[in-house]
């Protein structure tokens, strides 16, 4: 069951990141920003060459380091001495990142999919994540737009809450998707097959019967990724929290 705690506070979508103020997406100083700020928090993982969960979104280097290729292709300290733009702390590991919020605030873990095709090649990430989270104390969730990454979570850490990433699977967002794998995964039909407790989808698709089906049911729904207090007053009509990025959303009291 998903900590009561991540229906309470907002979620900051790669923790509270502003890199014009030092902060890139998945930093240290972003998740420490959250943390003062009282906010929940979601981080992505990518593996490294060697096996580490490493706190990063994108699969190479280009956007957020100053540096080019994959992250997969570079051992774990090699990442952590590459600097985000903006920064000057390198990329951080997934057990630097349990160590610094500590339970303080409720975490959200996403594991990217390391298929490439939303297929059943996964495996060491999962691993990974779950020796990471063994021992840790605190509101924590995992989740993954893959079900088999979700499946494998349920084998390695059945104790973890997990849950789906979900949306609207259009050929525009995800045009290295076939068609009938995008239909498929856009009604969410894995998530009893791997036992998960909660969803994020998509926020400009929550009107989807797909969705008030699951709400009717009882699963808690977030969503992805509110951008302004106008969008959040919206999406709120149907999701019970939302991750954001971009503004303040408002704790309640």
């Amino acid at each position: 069951m998903l900590d009561p705690a991540f229906l309470r506070v907002p979620l900051t979508h790669r923790a509270l990141h502003n890199v014009a103020n030092g902060r890139p997406e998945n930093s240290r100083a972003a998740i420490r920003a959250a943390i003062a700020a009282g906010y929940g928090i979601e981080i992505d993982l990518q593996m490294s060459s060697d096996g580490q969960a490493m706190v990063f979104h994108d699969y190479a280097l280009d956007r957020l380091t100053g540096e080019s290729g994959p992250i997969r292709q570079r051992t774990e300290a090699d990442l952590q001495t590459i600097p985000l733009t903006g920064d000057t702390e390198g990329i951080p590991t997934f057990a630097e990142v349990l160590a610094l919020v500590d339970g303080q605030v409720p975490l959200l873990v996403e594991l990217k999919d390391q298929d490439g095709m939303m297929g059943p090649n996964v495996g060491p990430l999962e691993l990974a994540t779950a020796k990471a989270i063994a021992h840790y104390h605190g509101p924590i969730g995992v989740m993954s737009f893959n079900p088999h990454s979700v499946a494998a979570m349920a084998k390695h850490a059945p104790n973890v809450p997990r849950g789906l990433v979900t949306g609207g699977y259009t050929a525009t967002d995800w045009p290295l998707l076939n068609a009938a794998t995008r239909d498929t995964l856009r009604d969410i039909p894995d998530f009893d097959r791997v036992s998960a407790c909660f969803i994020s989808h998509q926020a400009d698709d929550l009107d989807r019967d797909r969705i008030h089906d699951l709400k009717q049911k009882g699963v808690p729904i977030l969503c992805w990724t509110v951008r302004s207090q106008a969008q959040e007053n919206d999406v709120r009509k149907i999701a019970d929290n939302i991750t954001f990025e971009g503004y303040l959303a408002e704790i309640s009291a």
